[in-house]
């Protein structure tokens, strides 16, 4: 039997997308592009200050991002609600991935390079960003001197002494694996909150036994993720130090600082510390 060949279906035109608006567009209503593309106001002539200027904000933007993170997660801990936080805390890592990138277009300048548009920058350094500060007590990074540069911001003020005071996203841990009965002192369930986490010997024991313990089990798959959390925090701080060092060798920082000095002693130093240790032990 022969068959007769029928000539291919014309596709379907497609539809064209709505054009005519009578204000803004809806995208423009939602990500204010309009606002973020022109909050760029270069100091210099040199074309590179663009570069550094647009880096900064995108880590600004970034770090707003992980504060919300890891607020999302620390709230989930408190409620004992932990596929919630470590799905939150999953989703950062990606982003700090993203913000680990930023430093790509920064890790190559030469010292001339930046000097060109340094002097634009005065005393302004990353270390006065009020929203990185926040993200730092969040990893329990406290420190009530770092309040000091905002007090003429009232409102940032505010929020960085609200933080202070709050349990940090790894004292959120160490309270959960208390209540799920691993023994953690009450020198450090009762601890003050607004001063830097100190290592002990009895959460590091702790998990310990979780890290012993059934690999999938949901104390496992927090620590895994906090995990995660804190080498890429540790990759971000030796990124910028590797900047820095090509950017400027051993001179001090914009902002007062030793500089790379002062960096080389915070890459020293990891978050969530018995998570490290803990597996010296397993």
């Amino acid at each position: 039997m022969s068959h007769q060949a029928h000539p291919p279906a014309e596709a379907a035109e497609p539809e064209t997308p709505h054009l005519d608006f009578a204000g803004t567009t809806p995208y423009e209503d939602y990500v204010r592009a309009d606002v973020l593309t022109h909050l760029q106001h270069t100091l210099s002539d040199d074309p590179g200050e663009m570069v550094f200027l647009v880096t900064s904000q995108v880590m600004e933007l970034w770090f707003t991002v992980l504060v919300h993170e890891w607020e999302t997660a620390a709230k989930a801990l408190r409620s004992d609600d932990v596929p919630v936080a470590v799905a939150a805390l999953k989703r950062s890592v990606r982003e700090l991935e993203a913000l680990n990138a930023s430093w790509k277009p920064l890790g190559q300048l030469t010292p001339a390079q930046f000097n060109a548009y340094r002097g634009a920058l005065g005393e302004g350094s990353g270390f006065q960003s009020a929203m990185y500060r926040r993200l730092e007590f969040l990893l329990g990074e406290k420190s009530a001197s770092m309040l000091v540069p905002h007090r003429g911001t009232p409102r940032v003020h505010a929020e960085l002494e609200k933080a202070l005071y709050e349990p940090s996203l790894y004292d959120e841990a160490v309270r959960l694996l208390a209540r799920r009965g691993h023994t953690v002192p009450a020198s450090v369930l009762g601890r003050d909150v607004s001063r830097p986490y100190e290592p002990c010997d009895a959460v590091e024991a702790a998990w310990a036994e979780i890290y012993s313990g059934d690999q999938d089990a949901e104390l496992a798959r927090l620590g895994e993720a906090l995990s995660d959390v804190a080498e890429l925090v540790w990759r971000w701080r030796n990124d910028h130090l590797v900047a820095t060092r090509r950017a400027m060798g051993a001179k001090p920082g914009t902002g007062g600082s030793a500089g790379v000095a002062w960096l080389e002693k915070r890459a020293r130093k990891n978050v969530f510390p018995e998570l490290w240790t803990a597996r010296s032990h397993v």
